[in-house]
């Protein structure tokens, strides 16, 4: 009986941290950041980096 209720403390215990262990590392969030370039440049999408603006 005791083995059992430590198994469950320990369970309990961990559980919080699991949980937002596995929040980070979700494929529910979106993998995409959004950023901004610099004045006078701009985003080039084919490459995703910025680039200075011509004219």
């Amino acid at each position: 009986m005791k083995l059992k209720t430590t198994i469950a403390a320990t369970i309990l215990a961990l559980m919080p941290g699991l949980a937002s262990a596995y929040a980070c590392n979700s494929a529910a969030k979106t993998d995409t950041a959004s950023m901004s370039c610099a004045e006078g440049m701009v985003l080039d999408a084919a490459t995703n980096t910025c680039v200075v603006a011509t004219g």
